[in-house]
């Protein structure tokens, strides 16, 4: 009997290419956070990743007969796809700002850069011996490359809007490398996570507003010169 009339046969390798295109379309949009002028362009674009990142998570639930992973797509769902950017998008509004303010290198310098470091993330961590039953091992290295580009977005735009939305990001990188490392965690740590994120939010978002009336403005040229 060859592989092609075993039941079951081919669906390890339909399962992991459809995992790593998940993975893969993560990450994509991380480059296109990146190099986004307009700020409400960034905030759709991590709703986007947000609901990449729940696909996944139901589709491991489903694929792997994992129930809690369920509770966090939804959760997952309400409020990194709808919530969050609802937040951002009205905090926008009321500052009028549509251009991202400023960035301290040109769009192709930093393509580049995080080109460098996706492909660092990608390959130190691809060449570690880490075997998951949830999602194909290559999945961690593509979250790790997600997790380094989210960094540079908060190191490289020089506006408030930007450096929220990076690190928020960065929490989507995370959630994709926790599914490949431990998708078998407790339901109430996985929300334990969501709970630091709303944090995060609520942090940002009375940054974004106290800023912005202080200066009329949501760049933070001016904050970097006080340092010392």
């Amino acid at each position: 009997m060859t592989p092609a009339t075993v039941p079951g046969a081919a669906l390890p390798g339909t399962y992991a290419a459809v995992a790593e295109a998940l993975a893969v379309l993560v990450l994509l949009v991380e480059f296109a956070m990146l190099r986004a002028p307009l700020s409400r362009s960034q905030v759709r674009l991590y709703a986007f990743q947000s609901l990449a990142v729940t696909a996944l998570a139901a589709f491991v639930a489903a694929d792997r007969h994992i129930p809690g992973l369920y509770a966090i797509a939804g959760i997952s769902l309400v409020l990194k796809v709808v919530v969050i950017p609802a937040i951002v998008l009205r905090l926008l509004r009321q500052a009028r700002v549509e251009l991202v303010p400023s960035h301290r290198l040109g769009v192709a310098t930093m393509v580049l850069l995080a080109l460098v470091a996706a492909g660092f993330g990608i390959f130190v961590i691809g060449s570690m011996p880490i075997h998951s039953r949830s999602l194909p091992a290559p999945a961690l290295g593509l979250a790790t490359a997600a997790v380094l580009v989210s960094f540079l977005l908060v190191i490289l735009r020089s506006d408030v809007v930007s450096q929220a939305i990076g690190f928020f990001s960065l929490e989507n990188g995370v959630s994709v490398a926790s599914l490949v490392v431990a998708a078998g965690l407790p339901l109430i740590v996985e929300v334990a996570f969501f709970f630091d994120l709303l944090v995060a939010v609520v942090v940002f978002g009375v940054l974004m507003r106290v800023h912005h009336q202080r200066s009329r403005t949501l760049s933070t040229t001016a904050l970097d010169r006080l340092r010392g």
